[in-house]
């Protein structure tokens, strides 16, 4: 079997990804029969804390986690940017590619809301999406990390070892939601 790019032992990460800015961004995929998985720690309490959150995660903090990189380290946070999430595991390092489809940026009365979500594109190793969200609840004050992905296998390898690739998506929303702690 070929492997595909984002099967990557070593290269440039960089070629790769701007070849991944290229390439037309997939439609959503149908919510029914895909993995949900949601996470959310609170991180502190009142606007300094969500002004922290809120510039973490423009920071791509929730990837700064030793095993986990986003490339380029810190891209803007617009629709449009295309990132890799190159991660190591398993003994060798894969690059995934994702771009951002929408923002989220809502100040109300009771709520206010700032994050993204992106969606994987084609030379990923699994079809979804995933919103990443800081949260500021002005009624108890509270200000939470919120990170949700909808997602499914998409490369035949990781059909075959899904019990080792949720493994590892559940490892990672375990250390995005202490990395976010850390940086707030």
């Amino acid at each position: 079997m070929n492997l595909p790019s984002m099967f990557l032992v070593r290269g440039d990460v960089g070629a790769w990804l701007a070849r991944q800015e290229t390439v037309a961004l997939p439609d959503p995929p149908p919510r029914a029969g895909l993995a949900v998985d949601h996470h959310r720690a609170v991180l502190g309490r009142g606007p300094d804390a969500y002004r922290r959150a809120r510039d973490a995660l423009r920071r791509w903090e929730m990837f700064h986690l030793g095993w986990v990189e986003v490339v380029p380290r810190e891209p803007p946070v617009r629709v449009g940017t295309t990132v890799g999430v190159v991660v190591r595991h398993f003994g060798f390092r894969s690059a995934n590619a994702c771009r951002i489809v929408a923002l989220v940026d809502e100040d109300g009365p009771d709520v206010a809301r700032s994050g993204f979500v992106y969606r994987t594109l084609p030379d990923h190793a699994v079809e979804g999406e995933e919103r990443f969200v800081v949260e500021w609840t002005k009624a108890d004050d509270t200000v939470a990390y919120d990170v949700t992905a909808w997602s499914r296998p998409r490369h035949p390898l990781v059909r075959l070892a899904r019990p080792l690739a949720r493994r590892v998506q559940r490892r990672f929303a375990r250390d995005s939601l202490a990395a976010m702690a850390r940086a707030t």
